[in-house]
């Protein structure tokens, strides 16, 4: 597929994807929600890649809906007096290529958490609104010393989307959720950090850098298989109480001693050698 708002590229098992609007601080549109997932699917689909990063071109991660889409929106609503479409940030999806993991996780937005494989964001800058939410369902977020955060919706008379009043909570607590959404303020890096936003801040020239070399050592030092299931479980075991989840954990350790890459993780920490998995 030929991307005109993102950038694709994919190297060592990691596939980068680059949202390209820097003139515009990578502000969403249903098209650059198109692109984003076809890429997602052609990185969930390729054997060759293990670890997915996600970042923005220029200085900004995502800066939200694009303004133009909020004023058509407003517009809509005053000439017609009646019901509204809200704006779809997945950009009318082609039909997913992986099913969800979860019936309650049956929506656009938690595609990334169904990837088998992790995501990673690379937050470079600021983020705010829609771009905040998105964000919420990558499995790891790193985060430039430069970046801000924000919801922004109260500020804009909206509320918050797509289930991110769902994720937000389960990630920084509900006190915090409600100070994020209740004041749309602005926060820097290091208060994101600090109550579980994010999970690391780095110097901003180091950002790249420190990601890949994060995103390289899942890539070679573990199992692709093992990193499947314990994302599926991850994301799953929210729905169930301990004994459910207790019971399944035992049931996928032991499918685990005859897979390959058990015999390789022994193998080649008994050989000390790093281990050559192969996801099976």
């Amino acid at each position: 597929m030929a991307y005109e708002q993102i950038l694709y590229d994919v190297g060592d098992h990691i596939a980068t994807i680059t949202l390209n609007r820097p003139e515009r601080l990578n502000a969403w549109t249903p098209q650059m929600g198109r692109e984003l997932y076809a890429a997602f699917a052609a990185a969930a689909a390729d054997a060759a890649v293990r670890v997915i990063v996600v970042t923005g071109a220029g200085r900004g991660f995502c800066s939200g809906a694009d303004m133009q889409a909020l004023r058509d929106i407003q517009s809509a609503a005053k000439s017609g007096g009646g019901e509204v479409a809200a704006p779809d940030a997945a950009g009318d999806l082609a039909a997913p290529s992986i099913a969800p993991l979860h019936p309650a996780l049956d929506t656009p937005y938690a595609y990334p958490q169904s990837i088998p494989k992790p995501v990673l964001a690379a937050i470079n800058g600021p983020v705010a609104g829609l771009g905040f939410t998105h964000m919420l369902y990558y499995d790891i977020r790193i985060a430039s010393d430069r970046a801000r955060f924000t919801t922004a919706f109260a500020r804009r008379g909206l509320i918050s989307e797509h289930g991110s009043s769902w994720m937000l909570p389960r990630l920084v607590g509900p006190a915090h959720a409600c100070d994020l959404l209740f004041s749309g303020r602005v926060i820097d890096a290091a208060e994101a950090q600090a109550m579980g936003l994010v999970n690391a801040v780095v110097p901003h020239e180091e950002l790249l850098p420190r990601v890949y070399e994060r995103a390289t050592e899942l890539a070679t030092l573990n199992s692709p298989r093992s990193i499947a299931v314990m994302k599926r479980l991850v994301y799953t075991h929210q729905f169930v109480d301990l004994a459910t989840a207790s019971a399944e954990t035992d049931r996928e350790m032991l499918a685990s001693f005859p897979s390959e890459d058990f015999r390789e993780g022994v193998a080649s920490f008994l050989e000390k050698r790093p281990p050559r998995f192969v996801g099976r």
